[in-house]
């Protein structure tokens, strides 16, 4: 069955969000004499990302946006990372809007605007509304609306999230499909009857590798032009 509504992971599937935050965080290392590789500065804040919100997933704590979140887990990086003395809190503030101003990979923009001319658009991600709509901005992403966390109150691969996405737009489950580079979130997807498409993106954790798959999904695309010729968009 053809969908209605294509919803997207967005960190790592839309936008690099590795380059991205290495390239918003390099100036302030610089400028502080640091000899530090922006790229592991983005990597160790990465690191925080799951754990921060595994604590919400499993209850011990409630709902805090993303936004509140990445500002802690820098908190975190920095002191794992040696650095924290380096930074005050408006320094710190100041770098936190990083994920704010992300890339979109060379085919998303033009495979977007294939699909959103047959199907209904949105991101079902982590991020918090205020931050996917300035992101969208930053990344000139044309979303029909933004969906995911905020809406949910909660985080993926909860299956709550999906579901939510899915009845924000007035459609069964089946009727969306979720597109991600990610194993784990269309696994979690599929499991809440959403159709299910998966995009490698080698250079996400800068390996060349793209993440391993573990399902046949019902649509595997090199990228968002391929997903668009698959689609018939």
């Amino acid at each position: 069955m053809q969908p209605k509504a294509l919803i997207f992971d967005v960190f790592g599937t839309v936008v690099d969000w590795r380059g991205g935050v290495a390239a918003y965080t390099a100036p302030a290392l610089a400028e502080r004499g640091l000899d530090l590789a922006p790229e592991a500065l983005a990597d160790a804040w990465r690191d925080e990302y799951q754990p921060a919100m595994q604590r919400i997933r499993d209850g011990g704590r409630g709902y805090v946006p993303l936004d509140d979140l990445h500002r802690e887990n820098l908190d975190r990086a920095l002191e794992r990372l040696g650095i924290a003395d380096a930074f005050d809190a408006a320094a710190r503030d100041a770098l936190n809007p990083a994920w704010e101003a992300l890339p979109p990979w060379a085919d998303v923009l033009p495979g977007m605007a294939r699909l959103r001319a047959r199907f209904l658009l949105a991101p079902c991600s982590n991020g918090s509304t205020s931050l996917m709509v300035r992101l969208a901005r930053f990344a000139g992403l044309r979303w029909d609306c933004i969906l995911g966390a905020d809406v949910a109150r909660d985080y993926k691969p909860k299956a709550g999230v999906y579901l939510a996405s899915a009845a924000a737009l007035r459609l069964a489950p089946g009727e969306v499909m979720m597109v991600a580079a990610h194993d784990g979130d269309l696994a979690a997807a599929r499991a809440a009857g959403l159709q299910t498409a998966f995009i490698p993106r080698p250079d996400e954790f800068g390996t060349g590798e793209p993440e391993t798959i573990t399902q046949e999904w019902d649509v595997i695309a090199e990228d968002f032009g391929a997903l668009a010729e698959r689609l018939g968009a």
